[in-house]
């Protein structure tokens, strides 16, 4: 199966199978894996002893001893199975301002009056510390290598990479320096979405359907693993989606208007985050309908963030 390189720190978590086998969770590690499922079930398990299991997993990546398989040989599926999934809105000050002129109709305000308002409403919403969050379905996780169906009502179907934080600690109404504490590890996770039912045309008033918009089977390509927190700095990192390798979104997480911290305290002050949730922290520029190209059956999506290593997903038209 499928590789990944360039992963941040010494070893990350995964799902793996073999064969008509059960999915286990494993040890990354020099392009190895070990099984570790005599320790615990599932990934999401060893999430909630984080604390103590973090410790031994670094032993274990140091020692030569165990059973280790090469990566090559099995299947990678979605690193870990969560409870709930929350998903940050406009939060690239790019890709919002983007959006915003595509959306424009034809013969409306001029380009350049768009970015100057938006640009505004972004500076306002920074000042007033107030993120957006939705809500995700954990059904819609699929693999890191697995197709994405564009089910056959959707139009305009569009990628949207991102970093993903993963919880290990319970977090509940904590404060912004509290809560990094809190995130295990970081992943990668596109976004994928039906742009033409984003808006409720019959309900203006309404606003957004996200759940038709985010949450067909498999809109939510997930993985390949998960890399401890301690690894990396997710101010720091390049979020990169190639489409039939050419390179459509390069960004950093620096144009972030709030930080992972941020957003995991913002999600905390009305739900308990629990180990294995998921928050998604929003897109960069450079979505299809920035490009005027949107997926088509048999694009691939490839999606790398700096320490993550990379996803590779097909699309494939479910008719």
């Amino acid at each position: 199966m499928e590789t990944s390189p360039s992963l941040a720190g010494p070893f990350a978590l995964g799902t793996f199978s073999s064969g008509a086998g059960p999915a286990f969770p494993g040890l990354v590690a020099g392009g190895r894996v070990l099984d570790l499922s005599a320790h615990a079930p599932t990934t999401r398990a060893l999430l909630e002893r984080w604390d103590d299991v973090l410790p031994l997993l670094r032993e274990a990546a140091a020692a030569p001893a165990g059973e280790w398989r090469p990566v090559a040989e099995l299947r990678v599926h979605a690193p870990v199975e969560p409870r709930q999934i929350f998903q940050s809105g406009a939060n690239y000050r790019t890709h919002v301002i983007d959006l915003a002129v595509a959306h424009e109709p034809a013969g409306g305000r001029p380009a350049e009056q768009v970015r100057a308002e938006v640009a505004a409403m972004m500076d306002r919403r920074a000042a007033e510390d107030q993120p957006y969050v939705f809500i995700g379905l954990p059904s819609s996780v699929t693999g890191p290598y697995d197709d994405v169906v564009i089910p056959s009502w959707c139009t305009k179907p569009d990628w949207e990479l991102e970093l993903a934080a993963v919880i290990g600690r319970p977090a509940f109404r904590i404060n912004p320096d509290k809560a990094l504490e809190h995130v295990a590890a970081y992943t990668i996770a596109n976004d994928v979405t039906a742009r033409e039912v984003v808006f409720r045309r019959d309900m203006p008033e309404i606003g957004t359907d996200w759940l038709r918009a985010k949450n067909a089977p498999t809109f939510t390509p997930l993985g390949p693993y998960l890399v401890p927190a301690a690894f990396l700095d997710p101010g720091e990192l390049r979020v990169t989606l190639k489409l039939n390798g050419e390179v459509m979104q390069d960004e950093s997480t620096k144009d972030m208007i709030f930080g992972v911290a941020r957003l995991v305290s913002y999600v905390s002050q009305t739900v308990e985050l629990l180990p294995g949730d998921l928050v998604l922290t929003g897109s960069p520029a450079g979505n299809g309908l920035h490009h005027g190209r949107l997926l088509r059956d048999g694009d691939v999506m490839e999606g790398t963030i700096t320490g993550l290593g990379t996803q590779r997903n097909r699309c494939r038209d479910e008719r």
